[in-house]
């Protein structure tokens, strides 16, 4: 018989005492508390984010837009609560932004920008979670190796369709529509 207590499954509440210089998610019924993302991090998100930007205008430029993008948002999805570094909701399913600190509607696009602290998390639990809820595009960004990874979900299933390093251009779905320029990322 073991004397180890039974695991108390995280909740939504918890997720309030996490200090503000860290980032909360429960995965699992596990909370995880990372901290905040270190600079080649930031960067290579904001750069990122800068660079879909044409995508998040409501009247997109040269056939862009259509698209909700945001930085960390606080994802709801069952008893799961995720923070990707990026998530993007196409407009026909979200045609209004709701005023609210947490959403409950998947994304149709998440970019996970990998830190040696998360990436295990990022990789193994978060891709379960986000393959659960039919989030239909999943990039990982790796600043470390200067890295971005392109999945599709194929029934149920995460299908890699390419990785691309350095300063490579890239046309990646969802946003084909627009050349990246992967050094922008990387750029100090």
């Amino acid at each position: 018989m073991s004397d180890t207590p039974p695991r108390r499954e995280a909740s939504f509440e918890d997720l309030e005492s996490v200090p503000p210089h860290c980032v909360g998610e429960i995965v699992g019924g596990e909370l995880y508390v990372s901290p905040r993302p270190a600079s080649k991090h930031a960067r290579a998100s904001g750069r990122l984010f800068q660079a879909l930007a044409p995508f998040d205008r409501s009247s997109g430029t040269e056939g862009l837009g259509g698209w909700v993008l945001l930085i960390e948002p606080e994802l709801h999805l069952g008893k799961d609560a995720l923070v990707p570094d990026l998530a993007g909701w196409r407009r026909e399913r979200m045609p209004e932004l709701p005023d609210t600190a947490a959403f409950s509607l998947a994304p149709d696009w998440v970019c996970e920008v990998l830190s040696p602290s998360t990436e295990g998390l990022d990789r193994a639990r978060k891709m379960g979670v986000y393959a659960r809820e039919g989030v239909k595009h999943l990039w990982l960004v790796d600043p470390r190796l200067q890295m971005l990874e392109v999945y599709r979900l194929e029934e149920g299933r995460w299908s890699r369709l390419g990785a691309h390093l350095d300063d490579t251009p890239v046309r990646a779905e969802p946003f084909e529509a627009l050349e990246l320029k992967l050094g922008l990322l990387w750029e100090r």
